[in-house]
């Protein structure tokens, strides 16, 4: 016997098709936020989040294949069911990020593995639950416009593109800036759960348990949600959880942490602000004056953060100085909790490799690279090509300095980056602090390229305690550059996550 048809409109079942691939890959993109306080944004981060989400659309999609061979009546309501579990999945992300974050990434030592077991542990089901209406309410479509089935079948497709693209879109341009992680969530599950009540709807005449029940997992959704807030973030801007932290030893000096996702970006102080609270700033600053030996000089700085060196340099009067700061939210977080006085100092809200493009003619007597993504400097930030473009605006006598942070077991990208400089640059050093690094230390060191080199070895500042800072031998560098593969980073090839993960 035939199994009977169900009349469904074709416009319908576009529209929740769209609707629930659309917020899938809202998922997908919130994915991002909501690891970063934990394992950074990365190359790995989001290779896992990619993966992981394309096996539970692919998982998804062959369960949902299984259901749609089911009478129609019957997958619909399966399918209800299943987008009731993607809504208690998706309300319930954050407070399973929360529960399993730390215990994953204490368990699982290897950087690559931990960022991958905690992708699938919070976004596996939810992307499970998504895949699984595609192919049945494709098949119910085919069924109900059999006289138009190839019709219908493009319709859904397309209805599953579309919502896709307005989804991604939506997600990074509306959402996530405007209206954060946990409001961002909750839109999915609301979507969700009108796609389930449509799909039950369409499969009616429903039976009293089945309507129990379903308002009984609305309200597990909004009990979730109620208690639920991605904890860690003061302000979510379009690039980063922006977290500001407490410091001070008393009330009434305050002292502030910026952190950017998981990685510390700077210390400031209210009342010190010439005194630097980081092995970097300190180099940063003391060697670049040093070396312009107090006289007046203009200055760059590739990223902001804290604005430690710039609000120190403002504060002595050493000269014009120019920020470029890709993140608008991160300078007025700096103005706003970290006593930095934007009147004197041009602020430009780009990309710093963009920013000096656009002004071929400006030069600089100090340019400052310290911009990170994740633990990496961006890989843009860190080629020959860039490089070059550094030197061509640099005055006869300027210098470019940069922070690498790195192993020093490995000290492949320190190696591969002072490789890149040595292309571009007659003169090349590596500063750090000097004293013996200890097993498994990051250590942070301080690049300074010029056309000549830095005239002393050896350079003492707070940091903030008096810490003593040292030239490496050129001995050790010509090894360190002779062992570095790839020996020049360019803008076709710059591994610098390889090269520093391991």
């Amino acid at each position: 016997m035939p199994t009977p048809r169900l009349h469904v409109p074709l416009g319908l079942l576009v529209a929740i098709q769209a609707a629930v691939s659309g917020v899938s890959l809202v998922v997908e993109i919130v994915a991002g936020r909501m690891l970063a306080p934990y394992v950074g944004m990365s190359l790995y981060s989001w290779t896992s989040i990619i993966a992981v989400v394309l096996a539970g659309f692919s998982a998804g999609h062959w369960w949902g294949g299984h259901i749609a061979s089911r009478p129609p009546r019957q997958a619909l309501i399966i399918t209800g069911w299943i987008l009731l579990a993607a809504a208690i999945s998706t309300a319930s992300a954050l407070l399973v990020l929360r529960l399993i974050g730390g215990p994953v990434l204490e368990a699982v030592s290897h950087p690559v593995w931990s960022i991958v077991a905690l992708t699938g542990g919070v976004f596996f089901l939810p992307s499970l639950f998504a895949g699984v209406p595609a192919p049945v309410l494709a098949q119910i479509a085919v069924t109900a416009q059999a006289d138009q089935s190839g019709r219908a079948l493009g319709a859904m497709f397309t209805a599953g593109a579309v919502g896709a693209i307005a989804g991604t879109l939506l997600a990074g341009f509306v959402f996530i800036p405007w209206l954060g992680t946990a409001v961002t969530l909750a839109i999915v599950t609301a979507v969700y759960l009108g796609a389930a009540a449509l799909i039950f709807w369409l499969a009616r005449p429903l039976s009293r348990p089945v309507a129990t029940i379903a308002l009984a997992a609305l309200a597990i959704v909004l009990g979730t949600l109620s208690v639920t807030r991605l904890s860690s973030c003061t302000s979510e801007s379009q690039y980063f959880c922006i977290r500001v932290l407490d410091m001070s030893a008393t009330s009434g000096s305050p002292v502030r942490r910026l952190v950017l996702d998981h990685l510390s970006h700077g210390t400031s102080a209210r009342d010190l602000p010439r005194t630097m609270f980081s092995e970097f700033t300190a180099m940063l600053d003391a060697i670049a004056r040093q070396r312009m030996q107090s006289r007046p000089f203009s200055a760059f700085f590739i990223g902001g953060g804290t604005y430690s060196v710039p609000r120190a340099w403002a504060d002595r009067n050493t000269g014009p100085i120019t920020v470029a700061e890709i993140d608008p939210e991160v300078t007025r977080t700096a103005v706003r909790d970290f006593w930095l006085d934007p009147a004197g100092i041009t602020i430009l809200d780009e990309d710093a490799r963009v920013a000096l493009q656009r002004r071929p003619d400006a030069r600089y007597d100090v340019i400052v690279g310290d911009a990170f993504g994740d633990i990496a400097v961006p890989a843009h930030l860190i080629t020959r090509e860039f490089f070059q473009l550094v030197r061509s605006q640099l005055s006869k006598n300027g210098v470019f300095l940069m922070n690498v942070v790195d192993f020093p077991e490995r000290l492949q990208a320190l190696g591969a980056i002072t490789a890149t400089l040595q292309s571009v640059f007659p003169s090349v050093e590596i500063w750090t602090q000097a004293s013996l690094p200890t097993p498994g230390e990051q250590r942070v060191f301080v690049l300074v390229a010029a056309v000549t080199p830095t005239e002393f070895s050896t350079i003492t500042a707070a940091a903030p305690d008096a810490t003593r800072f040292a030239v490496m031998a050129q001995s050790f560098t010509d090894r360190l550059v002779a062992r570095s593969s790839p020996a020049i980073l360019t803008d076709d090839y710059a591994p610098i996550d390889r090269l520093l993960g391991g």
